[in-house]
């Protein structure tokens, strides 16, 4: 696994060991950026943007926004086994770029409404067998957490089905091998 562009390109990042965390897959990174980057469908540009990498795991996708020149990444995980490695692969960076690493648990004591910034993007990547999905997504909106032109990216088994909130605005969907990645707002 590596960082696919920017300053960091090439940049290979530390994994786990175990079998309790499923990295995000360069195909698919390089899938998504090429559509944040290229879409007439929204319009971010990740240079400027505040990010916020939901259950984040080794921080693929938010430090390939690092790497992009985004201004602030908000990694959020709680698991243990893999929180040292995210610290690694962010130290490895050596990066200016403001960053901060949360320790909580998404689904039981976080609340959205401690986090100090708005975000112009918002990635969730959670167990493909999470089925709190929509609990998070409102909470999200209660609470203000996108700013309105931003996007919510959300990494799933294709065969997942979810629900989303009324105001929940599917932008788009696409699938990758097992993956499918959702692009949505809300209004």
């Amino acid at each position: 696994m590596r960082v696919i562009s920017g300053k960091f390109k090439g940049k290979k990042l530390l994994e786990p060991k175990d079998k309790e965390t499923r990295p995000l897959k360069d195909l698919t990174k390089e899938s998504i950026f090429n559509i944040i980057n290229h879409s007439n469908k929204f319009s971010i540009d990740i240079k400027k943007a505040y990010v916020l990498d939901l259950f984040s795991g080794v921080g693929s996708f938010g430090i390939e926004c690092i790497s992009q020149g985004a201004n602030h990444v908000t990694f959020i995980e709680k698991y243990e086994g893999v929180l040292p490695i995210l610290k690694k692969n962010l130290n490895n960076l050596k990066s200016e770029i403001g960053y901060e690493i949360i320790k909580t648990d998404i689904l039981n004591k976080f609340e959205f409404k401690s986090l100090k910034l708005r975000y112009d993007v918002i990635f969730l990547d959670p167990p493909y067998k999470e089925q709190a999905l929509e609990n998070i997504l409102n909470k999200i909106i209660e609470n203000n957490t996108l700013k309105d032109n931003g996007i919510i990216i959300i990494h799933r088994h294709k065969k997942e089905i979810d629900t989303f909130p009324k105001n929940f605005h599917l932008i788009d969907q696409k699938q990758y091998g097992i993956s499918k990645i959702i692009f949505g707002s809300y209004f």
